[in-house]
């Protein structure tokens, strides 16, 4: 994960929020930038894994948008910021488990649609009847 950092790109800006005059003449908002398309340690199923996992965070130019202004301090922000990016990129990329297969049920279904179905003529009988128009 180390490696894809050399292919991101980190711009500081000033931050809002609480401060004072200190958050108004010091730029501790980090943005990271990490362009998919032109990714040379992604291959192209990983980057559509990503495309689609992370949809919200990226603009059209293909490029993931991350920031962080948590903190006063540049280097925490830009370090929570790539920390980020690390774990969203893992979630992107963990394989998706398969969906188990229900067991057949050991109750009788019969039965138990039968009292569905029961339960939700009950529920229907309660509902307002519309007459028509001609009563």
């Amino acid at each position: 994960m180390k490696a894809l950092e050399r292919e991101c790109k980190f711009k500081a800006s000033r931050s809002s929020g609480s401060g004072g005059q200190h958050v108004n003449k010091v730029s501790t908002r980090v943005e990271l930038f990490f362009d998919i398309s032109n990714s040379k340690l992604l291959s192209l199923e990983e980057k559509a894994k990503i495309r689609k996992h992370l949809k919200n965070r990226i603009n059209k130019e293909d490029i993931l948008v991350i920031s962080s202004q948590d903190t006063r301090s540049q280097a925490l922000n830009k370090n929570k910021v790539y920390k980020k990016f690390e774990k969203l990129i893992h979630a992107a990329l963990k394989p998706q488990t398969k969906r188990k297969e229900l067991k057949p049920l050991s109750a009788n279904p019969k039965k138990r649609l039968a009292f569905k179905r029961k339960h939700s003529e009950k529920k229907e009988a309660r509902k307002k009847v519309i007459l028509p128009d001609g009563l």
